[in-house]
């Protein structure tokens, strides 16, 4: 038996997703008339514009096919009533000093640039299941630090 696999997202990621797909799905036709257009100025072997249409349609029909494959097998994360623990989906502050604010989420949709840290990455691994007022360690490439769990929503 062949498990397909799950991608768990959150309603904001999945509609990030399908906004994504929709706007390629749109370029197709722009990438056809490209094609188009290289393919009538001749000799197909030398002609630069006709490989970069090529190539440009083959990265972008890869991105469709692995869209419509997340979003065909996605679990939505639903706001989390976790019994004041870390779950998937929470949002967690943390203080220690200075305040940091993070989102748990699946692999597809984390962004650690913009708070969205992965439920399998070191810092989601330390988050999870804790509860307010828990200390969390912290390790980053340059130290460790201890956070105090202030907030879980």
């Amino acid at each position: 038996m062949n498990m397909k696999k799950q991608y768990r997202l959150t309603q904001d990621g999945v509609d990030e997703l399908q906004t994504e797909l929709n706007g390629l799905v749109a370029e197709r036709t722009n990438i056809a008339d490209k094609i188009k257009t290289a393919r009538e100025f001749g000799d197909l072997s030398e002609n630069f514009e006709y490989s970069s249409a090529r190539q440009e349609q083959e990265k972008n029909e890869m991105r469709i096919s692995e869209l419509e494959a997340i979003l065909q097998n996605v679990e939505i994360i639903q706001q989390p009533k976790s019994g004041g623990k870390v779950v998937l989906g929470s949002t967690v502050k943390l203080q220690n000093g200075s305040v940091k604010q993070f989102k748990v989420v699946g692999t597809v949709e984390a962004d650690p640039l913009n708070g969205k840290i992965s439920d399998e990455s070191p810092i989601g691994q330390a988050l999870l299941g804790k509860k307010l007022g828990d200390k969390v360690e912290i390790k980053t490439p340059a130290d460790t630090t201890t956070y105090t769990i202030i907030e879980i929503s």
